[in-house]
């Protein structure tokens, strides 16, 4: 990068917020993914929406890119800089400006972190329900960006559910107010909805308004052992037919294998199944467990659960609850080919079958680990590395496997990336769960909001007009 650039953007941020050394070009070029070399030309840490449009509006005038940096936990590239970008790193943005208990609502800078938000809203009573193992690092600005999911979307729905309000910084630099709060709003185009989910490619978010909820009473966990992936759907329709729960999650027992001889933990029950679920559910009184038993009774009596067990205190649930939430943790030292996809909640029997006999009959000393959101059908389809093949040739045959995995998402009209974005690892397969015209859209609403292509380019799809 040329001198009298890094001298202008130091301008706008303070000359010890613009970074170049190799070790930071590094860091924050890259996300939790291992398969795109980050390359990046500066790191800057602006600290106000002011700055962040000054930093759009230099973009435009000297015609350079800029990527959007969050917590860095995402797993589909949408915040890797590999192109020479300037990366606009969100950490200093990191306060929360104000909160309503009336509203219940709370305004905070892109930069909060997840589990912050969480634990203010602990503090004041209340409730962030959006939850997954990456909230002691993701950023929000980065939640709503890609509009993430987790594990209580079946009780409390997506980021998009929460996002009350926000402020973002077009591709032109122009900083859009959108909502303000409003529960009701029918004045037109909602462009909130628009900048959710959107990677950074039409905006930067600048600072949010975020909704709680009540805080929930006594959270209980039952893990279950199945009879089979199929027997989930008749267990998961029980329990919503007889009561209220707000998590709905599977894992398989190769996952938990891992889990427990990783982190020590005990197999939570004696009898080994080829498939869990956990639940949990509000212990809101007696009327609720007494509910619990009957439905988990029925449940054995009708052979769709072979064995189980309930949580009898926070602690315990806390530990039930790790047997799913530690999976990705574990499994991350096997160099995992991850995908995040999704199907209707009752295809997900079927989905699975047949993406697993697909992969193993290509690769048959592939180890396959299955896990996820099984109660909004949203399943992570891990697969580990052989020790003794190398990255790229692992790497390159997984790509392959992809094409047949997305070709089985495309028959169950499914989605490649359920809550983790396209970015640039599921950018080639995103004709598999969108439409020509559909693409055609969304590339024409690129042009509108960053005519200049200045914004994360090459992110979901590759913008034909060019900087």
């Amino acid at each position: 990068m040329q001198q009298s650039l890094l001298v202008a953007l130091a301008e706008i941020v303070g000359a010890d917020r613009v970074l170049t050394d190799a070790e930071s070009l590094a860091h924050y070029g890259k996300d939790w993914t291992r398969m795109i070399e980050p390359a990046p030309s500066a790191i800057v840490f602006p600290g106000s929406a002011e700055e962040v449009q000054a930093l759009v509006k230099l973009a435009n005038e000297h015609k350079f890119a800029v990527v959007p940096s969050g917590g860095r936990t995402g797993l589909s590239g949408g915040a890797v800089a590999s192109q020479g970008e300037v990366v606009i790193a969100f950490d200093r943005m990191n306060q929360i400006l104000d909160f309503s208990a009336v509203d219940r609502q709370v305004v905070c800078q892109p930069g909060v972190v997840t589990e912050q938000l969480q634990q203010f809203a602990e503090d004041k009573g209340l409730f962030y329900p959006v939850d997954f193992a990456s909230s002691g690092s993701s950023q929000l600005g980065g939640n709503v960006a890609t509009n993430a999911g987790g594990i209580k979307v079946i009780r409390y729905g997506l980021t998009r559910d929460w996002v009350m309000g926000m402020k973002v910084v077009t591709g032109t630099g122009e900083m859009l107010t959108l909502n303000q709060g409003l529960v009701k709003n029918a004045t037109g185009y909602d462009l909130r909805h628009l900048f959710i989910g959107s990677e950074g490619t039409l905006g930067m978010i600048v600072e949010l308004t975020m909704g709680l909820a009540a805080a929930p009473k006594d959270p209980t966990v039952l893990v279950l052992g199945l009879e089979s992936m199929e027997a989930s759907m008749s267990v998961l329709q029980t329990f919503q037919d007889n009561m209220p729960i707000t998590a709905f999650e599977f894992f398989s027992e190769k996952a938990l294998g891992h889990v427990m001889e990783e982190k020590g933990l005990p197999r939570p029950f004696e009898t080994a199944t080829d498939y869990y679920a956990l639940i949990e559910f509000e212990n809101t009184g007696e009327a609720a467990m007494d509910a619990a038993m009957a439905v988990f009774e029925k449940c054995m009596e009708e052979g769709w659960v072979l064995d189980g067990t309930m949580s009898q205190s926070t602690s315990q649930a806390e530990n039930l609850w790790r047997l799913r939430e530690d999976i990705s943790e574990t499994i991350s030292k096997f160099t995992p080919y991850k995908n995040d996809i999704s199907v209707q909640v009752s295809q997900v029997p079927a989905f699975l079958k047949e993406v697993d006999e697909v992969v193993s009959a290509q690769y048959p000393d592939f180890e396959i680990i299955w896990f996820g959101h099984i109660g909004d059908g949203n399943v992570h389809l891990n697969i580990l590395k052989p020790d003794d093949l190398d990255k790229d040739t692992f790497f390159k045959q997984c790509n392959e496997v992809s094409k047949d995995v997305f070709a089985a998402v495309k028959r169950f009209k499914g989605s490649v990336s359920a809550e983790h974005g396209v970015g640039l690892l599921k950018k080639p397969y995103l004709a598999y769960s969108r439409s020509e015209a559909e693409i055609a859209c969304m590339k024409q609403l690129k042009q509108v909001f960053d005519p200049a292509n200045v914004l994360n380019p090459g992110k979901i799809f590759d913008q034909d007009q060019k900087m």
